[in-house]
């Protein structure tokens, strides 16, 4: 066999990997994930459980938003955090699904850190508290920093002059820094360029000029 045909079938081989591997992991994790939830309700239907589970949640949520419910899952809460340690695992979990998902989500102004002033370092993360005074520090913000290839991450106080605000979607940001740069770059840009139209299209209903385009990843400074 020629040293070109080889490379040929070695190239072909990664190029199906590359399409195959992620494929087949996805419908692996959807699969495990719906029979895991199928075993929680004991039918021999498949997805049912699913639906049901679904729908339990749902009408979870809605009783718990509604008027006449909410006093009692208040209450129910109150005394959830009233026994030292499950309290603390409770709120725990509870605080870290409303960062995310809950309506007041903490992952949702994406950032742009500068880890030490004039080294040109930074960091991209994620503004978790605007305001630090309650630890004698007014001029500081709290910053969350994920780490990449990995779900965890770091919490950093730092002054808000070396803090930049991005102007692009959470979501694409965190793929971005959790795959470590290799995904997501191009919804980012994506996203800015749709930004810069916005913009454009603003500017022109209004009839002002048209702002210098900015680069790929668009900043605005926090005010001091």
């Amino acid at each position: 066999m020629s040293k070109f045909t080889s490379k040929r079938i070695l190239y072909y081989f990664l190029r199906g990997l590359v399409i195959l591997v992620p494929l087949a992991l996805t419908v692996y994790i959807i699969i495990v994930t719906l029979a895991w939830v199928d075993s929680l309700i004991p039918v021999n239907f498949p997805g049912l459980g699913l639906i049901i589970v679904s729908g339990v949640i749902v009408a979870i949520g809605w009783l718990a938003s509604s008027f006449i419910a909410r006093p009692v899952f208040d209450l129910l809460e109150e005394l959830i955090m009233g026994v030292p340690l499950i309290s603390l695992i409770y709120s725990s979990i509870k605080d870290l699904l409303s960062a995310f998902v809950g309506d007041k989500k903490k992952f949702n102004q994406p950032v742009l850190v500068e880890m030490e002033p004039g080294s040109s370092l930074f960091k991209m993360g994620f503004i978790t508290q605007e305001d630090m005074s309650i630890v004698g520090q007014p001029g500081l913000v709290a910053v969350y920093l994920p780490h990449s290839y990995n779900f965890s991450g770091n919490f950093y106080i730092v002054p808000k002059e070396r803090v930049t605000l991005l102007s692009l979607p959470s979501a694409d940001v965190m793929k971005f820094v959790v795959s470590g740069g290799v995904s997501g770059y191009q919804e980012l840009l994506l996203a800015d360029e749709h930004a810069r139209n916005q913009e454009a299209q603003h500017s022109t209903a209004n009839n002002t000029p048209t702002a210098p385009e900015k680069p790929s990843v668009s900043r605005i400074a926090i005010d001091g």
